[in-house]
């Protein structure tokens, strides 16, 4: 009769709730009051208030009331939930559920360099005027899928642009229309480092390029908000409006979450920050961002590595990634990090269940699994008094399972969304799964059933010897099948096995092969025995995790190095001093700092090393390279002004550990030549394994790369774009240089006005830009030119003459020995290479005494590389301007160390081994300049860096890991488990054109 009633009472509940307030022309309208109470549950009401044997009232699709003795009104409808379980309902906070942006209208099939969209922002990848709920559409299919897996809430938006508009939320409801599942026209606002689909706008075509958009955004959206604009902006007004809802950034991966960090305190924002799942490589950096996080359960595949050949080429990251992603959820537990989960990166929802069962197994508490699935979104979508948990006046979403919702053995019967049910598993039927001992006759087997009532699936095992079986149980029958073993074990034959259940016994008639009838029993082992050998078994199962390493992958580090008081003993030192190079020299090192040079030098509790033979040097410096970044070009605009490398560092690029193998301890690193005007440069020391913003030199002056010639007017790629030729390139310089002392002299004279006269005026637009650009004219940001033609390093002295500032450098300058006097005249110094030529149209006219002539002009010269495998062979570079031009072997070393030092603005702190400078100090075991000359010894400020007999055990280690991590494989594979093709990992070698 029950079961009648709590028909009848769902059939009206989805009649009458669906438009309950809309007019009505078919009859009387009717108000649902219906109660139903689910009773004798094991209720979550959150994850961490539980009540035994308690009731849930719900009513009109929320919760009425939720105790351990609440009074259950007379009409209530009844639901005995006895040994059954009551959780609230998952939300995914990050979803494009609904929503195809593929279908979206595209602005323009063709490549602009100006918006489509008149009226709104000047970069069409800017859309916070979009809407989700403008584009959804119920799925239910998708949907059915949410549901199964116990969501019941979800917050869908159009993932397309960089600021992507609002989002909304959708209650999985099945029964009702849009209007009422709709929890949230507005949820949140998305943003995302990606350019959008539905535009060809050419900017961004970088990482860099994203962020310093977004940056410009913040800062126009200030401006107009103060009233200082004269027309409307659409896409500004939209994002004023949306201002007040959570701002949920897609940063993809831990290093692009720090980048977008570092947006969020820049202009005071609170980015909760959807990750990519290896947030516990870099997990104190993750820390330090005090940010909210929602993190995907997307955990890799092993690779295959069934051929060795192959396998070998997997990169260590790549392995580690594969053996620690699973742990990604506990880390962030225990270090207190506030998260979500979503299941946006799973093909299927059904494997994010899967994978939210495997984190809870490396360790994630399922107290806090419950959490990230229902309070935490719940709150950060700042709907904490309607969702997420189950309390009085809550919207009524929760699941009836079977047992604790996160056991592999639970099933999932109902999932109830706004007080209707979705029917999964029909709940009155007994979950047997479990172990059982079965006896036939004087036999006796050891039984395992898992899955779900609907879908057994049977383990039959007689001693060690596993049977082929079957089970299929319906309307509490069971039937069992299998192949035997008749009593005197000779022959293997067909038994059919068919019973009741009757509490924790399953018992009935067997038909044995001889057409005998006989009884059978299995009974259920104890559940604490079950759990321990569940236990125990899970526990078998789990691969060995490997420890994270600074970076996370070859060559990293088990801890992070330390400053040394460190004494060099008899060493030959070159000091690039009026001393000159030194022999049987002694130099101190302490607290990163050069202490003392001299002979018989002694240090208490100083690390003593025996130089006696070997040569010490200052760190060597490159002038112009590429390596330890994300992007090089922005070629979006012939200006790029306002873009950074420091936005884009990647400190995990192998690269940079080979730079210290090369004894290269500072690198600035420029941006490409794609346009006239590149962008902002980042000046670093390659500290392996530190974070992006350590890598920095903290108060080194400001570069930009600027650019001639052949990249730049596109000779080389196509594009559409002014300039196309040499001329277009100095017009260019000319209308920025003269927009930036426009606009320079513009804020100067707001700034000079009164208070009360800047009341009535309006404020200039903070324009990035021409701020940098300002920058030059001011002599406060020097440039690197790179450059090859002479008529073209004429013009840009003359340019700079124009606008009253000097050239700080012409990099690859290979026709310098042309206008060497021009350049001194000027005082702009060359950064340039060793012996290259004739690998471009351009470089016909280059020669490798390019660099001994400009030294012998009275020039600063430096040797640089724009090439991560020459940066590691600087020494060798500097060499050969002994054979092409006679300079002496302190002048060519000098050309790697102080004389770019000189360039960058640093040389009062590296470029010599000078008493108070920084130790950034090389041990060499030959002559520097020597082919044979190894770097023994790497060392910034105090910190050794590099080692080579430290490099040659990590050799072995690495290769011993490899292979514990291609077991590990390989038993997964022999598992069943799904596998992975295997991925060389193949790192770009960036260059100037890069694009």
């Amino acid at each position: 009769m029950k079961k009648i009633l709590l028909f009848i009472f769902l059939c009206l509940h989805i009649a009458i709730y669906a438009q309950e307030y809309f007019p009505k022309n078919d009859g009387v309208k009717t108000t649902d009051n219906a109660i139903v109470a689910f009773t004798n549950a094991t209720i979550y009401v959150s994850p961490s208030e539980i009540i035994k044997n308690g009731t849930l009232l719900i009513q009109k699709g929320k919760v009425l009331n939720v105790g351990a003795s609440i009074s259950i009104p007379k009409n209530a409808v009844q639901v005995d939930l006895k040994d059954k379980y009551i959780y609230p309902s998952f939300i995914d906070m990050y979803s494009n559920f609904g929503v195809n942006t593929e279908s979206l209208p595209k602005d323009s099939n063709q490549t602009l360099y100006d918006a489509n969209r008149e009226g709104y922002y000047w970069n069409d990848h800017i859309r916070p005027d979009q809407s989700a709920i403008e584009v959804f559409n119920y799925d239910n299919a998708k949907a059915k899928e949410y549901i199964k897996n116990g969501f019941g809430i979800v917050s869908t938006h159009v993932n397309d642009g960089i600021v992507q508009g609002t989002g909304t939320l959708i209650a999985l409801n099945n029964f009702q229309d849009n209007n009422l599942r709709i929890l949230d026209q507005k949820s949140a606002q998305y943003f995302s480092f990606k350019k959008s689909k539905r535009s060809k706008q050419s900017y961004p075509t970088s990482r860099m390029g994203a962020i310093a958009l977004l940056r410009q955004f913040y800062y126009d959206t200030d401006w107009y908000n103060k009233g200082n604009s004269n027309s409307k902006d659409l896409a500004i007004e939209a994002f004023l409006e949306n201002k007040g809802i959570p701002q949920i950034f897609d940063a993809e991966d831990r290093k692009n979450a720090l980048r977008a960090d570092k947006i969020a305190k820049e202009f005071k924002q609170n980015y909760i920050l959807k990750g990519g799942g290896d947030e516990y490589q870099r997990i104190d950096e993750i820390v330090n961002t005090k940010a909210s996080f929602i993190i995907p359960l997307d955990f890799p595949d092993a690779y295959d590595v069934s051929n060795p050949y192959i396998a070998n080429k997997i990169a260590l990251s790549d392995m580690l990634y594969w053996n620690q992603a699973p742990t990604n959820p506990k880390v962030l537990e225990e270090h207190q990090v506030n998260f979500a989960l979503t299941a946006s990166e799973n093909k299927k929802v059904d494997e994010f269940f899967s994978n939210l069962q495997s984190a809870i197994s490396y360790g994630l508490s399922e107290t806090k699994a419950l959490e990230a699935l229902t309070t935490v979104p719940a709150k950060l979508l700042g709907k904490q008094n309607e969702i997420g948990v189950l309390k009085k006046g809550y919207i009524a979403n929760f699941l009836i399972t079977s047992g604790p919702i996160f056991d592999k053995e639970t099933t999932i019967y109902e999932n109830w969304v706004q007080g209707n049910a979705n029917i999964l598993s029909n709940r009155n039927t007994i979950d047997i799964s479990g172990d059982y001992v079965l006896t036939i006759d004087t036999l006796s087997y050891t039984m395992h059933i898992k899955g779900s009532p609907e879908k057994p699936a049977l383990k039959l095992m007689k001693d060690s010897l596993e049977l082929k079986s079957k089970i299929t149980y319906q309307d509490g029958w069971v039937n069992i099948f299998f192949n035997s073993i008749d009593a005197d074990s000779t022959k293997t034959e067909y038994t059919r096995l068919t019973g009741l259940i009757t509490d924790t016994i399953l018992k009935g008639n067997g038909n044995l092969p001889n057409g005998k009838v006989i009884a059978w029993t299995a009974t259920k082992k104890k559940t604490a025995e079950h759990k321990a050998n569940k236990k125990n078994k899970t526990e078998k199962n789990l691969r060995t995790i490997m420890p994270v390493t600074f970076p996370n992958m070859a060559y990293g580090f088990d801890s992070l190095p330390k400053q040394q008081r460190i004494l060099f003993k008899n060493a030959t030192v070159w000091t690039n001093e009026e001393e000159g190079i030194l022999k049987e020299t002694d130099v101190l090192v302490n607290n990163g700092k050069i202490e003392a040079i001299g002979k018989d030098l002694s240090a208490t509790n100083a690390i003593v090393i025996d130089a006696k033979g070997k040569h010490l040097t200052s760190g060597i410096i490159d002038e112009h390279s590429h390596i330890g970044t994300d992007a090089v070009n922005e070629a979006g605009q012939n200006s790029s002004a306002e873009v950074s490398i420091q936005d884009v560092l990647n400190p995990e690029d192998i690269n940079l550990y080979r730079n210290l193998s090369g004894g290269v301890t500072t690198i600035q690193i420029l941006h490409g030549s794609a346009n006239p005007i590149g962008g902002q440069s980042a000046i670093i020391k390659p500290r392996w394994g530190v974070s992006a913003q350590e890598l920095l030199l903290e108060n080194a002056s400001p570069f930009i790369k600027f650019a001639l010639g052949e990249n730049v007017k596109q000779s080389n790629w196509g594009g559409g774009r002014f300039p196309q030729s040499r001329m277009g390139v100095e017009q260019v310089f000319i209308d920025y240089f003269q927009r930036a002392k426009e606009y320079d002299q513009k804020w100067n004279t707001y700034k000079s006005l009164s208070k009360k006269e800047k009341a009535k005026t309006n404020a200039p637009r903070y324009d990035i830009e021409l701020e940098t650009l300002a920058q030059i004219i001011n002599k406060e940001r020097f440039i690197t030119c790179h450059s090859y033609v002479q008529s073209e390093i004429n013009m840009l002295m003359k340019v700079a003459d124009l606008f009253d500032f000097n050239v700080n450098t012409f990099t690859h300058i290979l026709e310098g020995y042309k206008v060497a006097d021009k350049m001194k005249a000027h005082g702009v110094g060359g950064s340039t290479f060793a012996d290259w030529w004739a690998y471009k149209f351009e470089v016909n006219d280059a020669i490798p005494y390019n660099a001994a002539i400009m030294h012998d002009a009275g020039i600063v010269v430096a040797i640089n590389s724009d090439d991560a495998e020459m940066s590691r062979r600087l020494n060798q570079e500097a060499a050969k301007t002994i054979k092409y031009g006679g300079m002496t072997e302190e002048e060519a070393w000098k050309m790697v160390t102080i004389n770019p030092a000189k360039l960058l603005h640093l040389d009062d702190s590296i470029g010599s081994i000078k008493v108070g400078k920084d130790a950034d100090i090389v041990l060499w075991s030959d002559n520097p300049l020597s082919i044979y000359a190894i770097a023994e010894k790497t060392m910034i400020e105090g910190v050794i860096y590099y080692d080579y007999e430290t490099m040659e055990q990590m050799k072995k280690e690495i290769e011993a890991t490899k292979n514990t991590l291609i077991n590990q494989m390989l038993e997964a594979k022999n598992k069943g488990m799904k596998t992975q093709a295997p991925k060389e990992k193949k790192k770009e070698l960036m260059h100037c054109d890069t694009l």
